[in-house]
């Protein structure tokens, strides 16, 4: 349950500094100031989407971090984002759309935990063991999988805890109480990974982010997608935590050459196979990836409020399932994984409507 710790700044400056891709020191300069007068704010994405390496040319393509903020207001209705934001309602209303999602075992918010839909009422640590062991052994599990019902963002407020640590462990089961004590998780099944996947990386879901936009005729389509992964034995694959991107071909399901460590961790380290597992990025193809393209478009049909949307993915030995969904993403992955997602005709439909009521409205 612990958190990768990222590197010393000057640790970091030093890998930028001696990067050999990275451009001339005067050009990185020049093109941060370019970015500054083009979006008229900071260009803090420069570095956070790797825009100093020499192969990146293309620079005005990629979204400044406080546009997305805007963008994702605008094309998402605060009224109904509650669905997809609220973990626990993200599984009532598409569990009931036929969708494939994780199973959910017992729920909680504060002392009060559901199982089987009958509350009970846990007062310490004690019973809070005592529900979890029960739980373990009545459902025969090997891991459960917990999650914040609202927040899970950056790999935050994400445990996964084993059977095994009853016996050796109780101090980890103290404080995940003290931790899911003072809000609301969602207790879910493990999702057993397809091998192929499992062959990629075995300690986390490799899951796929892709995002889709709903246009002004309901036509929805997906701009770009990538695979996220744990470098480390973590149970979370987010980039913030130490994991890794790689790119897809959105038309082949194949994962391109190259992944990034994000820049906070390794200041834009390329790496070409899974440092654990060497497993070679380039030509390896997910299963069931034109089914989880399926899914997403199905998802996203049945919620026109929410028209531009990050879905994650898990693929399993029987098809994709849907893990979950963010009204609110980043977009930084997204943007990284199409090269700049302003080079895309979907996404330009995106740009162009925005500015284009912007502007009406002004």
């Amino acid at each position: 349950m612990n958190q990768q710790s990222s590197p010393g700044k000057w640790m970091l400056l030093k890998k930028f500094l001696t990067n050999p891709d990275r451009k001339p020191l005067w050009k990185i300069i020049m093109e941060c100031l370019y970015l500054t007068i083009l979006y008229r704010t900071l260009p803090r994405h420069y570095f956070g989407r790797l825009l100093f390496k020499k192969e990146i040319t293309n620079i005005k393509d990629f979204i400044p971090n406080p546009m997305i903020i805007k963008l994702t207001s605008f094309f998402n209705e605060r009224e109904v984002i509650e669905v997809q934001e609220n973990k626990h309602f993200f599984d009532l209303y598409y569990g009931q759309l036929g969708l494939r999602l994780p199973k959910i075992l017992m729920y909680n918010y504060r002392n009060i935990f559901v199982i089987d839909n009958k509350p009970i009422r846990v007062n310490s640590s004690n019973d809070f063991f005592d529900v979890l062991k029960n739980l373990f052994i009545s459902k025969e599990l090997n891991s459960i999988f917990i999650k914040g019902t609202y927040w899970t963002y950056s790999g935050n407020n994400i445990y996964k805890i084993f059977a095994h640590q009853f016996m050796n462990e109780r101090h980890k089961i103290d404080a995940l109480y003290a931790a899911v004590i003072k809000t609301g998780y969602l207790f879910q099944e493990t999702i057993q990974q397809h091998q192929e996947m499992d062959r990629l990386n075995p300690s986390c879901i490799n899951s796929i982010r892709m995002d889709t936009f709903i246009d002004c005729d309901g036509n929805i389509e997906i701009m770009s997608g990538y695979l996220r992964f744990s470098i480390r034995n973590s149970h979370v694959d987010n980039i913030s935590q130490g994991g890794c991107m790689v790119y897809i071909d959105l038309e082949s399901g194949r994962l391109r050459s190259e992944g990034h460590v994000g820049f906070r961790k390794g200041a834009g380290e390329v790496i070409k196979s899974h440092p654990v597992t060497h497993v070679v990025f380039e030509n390896f193809e997910i299963p069931f990836f034109d089914q989880a393209k399926k899914m997403i478009i199905q998802a996203a049909s049945v919620m026109p409020g929410i028209r531009l949307v990050g879905w994650d993915v898990g693929i399993t030995e029987s098809g994709p399932i849907l893990i979950e969904a963010n009204p609110d993403y980043s977009m930084e992955g997204n943007d990284m994984a199409a090269g700049g997602l302003l080079s895309k005709p979907v996404f330009r439909k995106v740009w162009n409507e925005y500015h284009q009521k912007k502007n009406t409205k002004g």
